[in-house]
């Protein structure tokens, strides 16, 4: 089982990335918020869970461990695949989510593609212990956080850029309308 890999970033599109290692390409699917701010010939770090089934050999990659195991947490919920869980951690920051299920508020989950109300509240009742076991203490933020994504949606910018810009912003902004102008800034920039 790959557990880890280490390699540079040979090719990328919306959904994956190919990742160089040892002169052997691995096709790494990677959530939204990660591939926005990746760049081809760029060296990369990546947790990896990998996926057997009958027809298929997957392999999903993730920043750091803390995503790597709430991913395979969701995956474990009946209803949820990798493909599901990959876009739950695509539409917000990690702990955005967290945060949501710890509420027991589903709107979040209801946004992604494929995740249904019924499947939404499921992941919230099944991870919420979970998640408050493993969640770290900075969930404080994450209320503005959700009004910037909101703000910034309502705009029209897209989800990967808002997330990609959120994660540049310098932590020592604090006001809501301070963030909301400096991502502002950070996305024409990486336009």
């Amino acid at each position: 089982m790959i557990s880890y890999i280490k390699g540079t970033i040979k090719y990328k599109t919306d959904k994956y990335i190919i990742l160089e290692n040892n002169q052997i390409g691995y096709k790494i699917s990677v959530p939204e918020i990660l591939l926005a701010g990746l760049k081809e010939d760029a060296e990369i770090e990546l947790y990896t869970h990998q996926y057997v089934k009958e027809d298929a050999l997957d392999l999903y990659g993730f920043a750091s461990i803390e995503e790597l195991n709430f991913f395979q947490h969701l995956i474990s919920i009946s209803g949820v695949g990798p493909k599901s869980g990959l876009a739950v951690l695509s539409i917000a920051k990690i702990s955005d989510i967290q945060q949501a299920i710890l509420k027991g508020d589903p709107t979040l989950l209801k946004k992604v593609s494929g995740i249904g109300t019924k499947t939404a509240e499921r992941i919230v009742v099944e991870l919420k212990n979970k998640v408050g076991a493993m969640s770290g203490a900075d969930l404080s933020t994450s209320n503005s956080d959700l009004e910037i994504i909101d703000a910034l949606e309502a705009l029209g910018y897209k989800m990967p850029e808002i997330r990609a810009a959120v994660r540049e912003l310098p932590s020592d902004i604090t006001d809501t309308q301070a963030q909301i102008k400096a991502i502002l800034k950070i996305i024409n920039h990486n336009k």
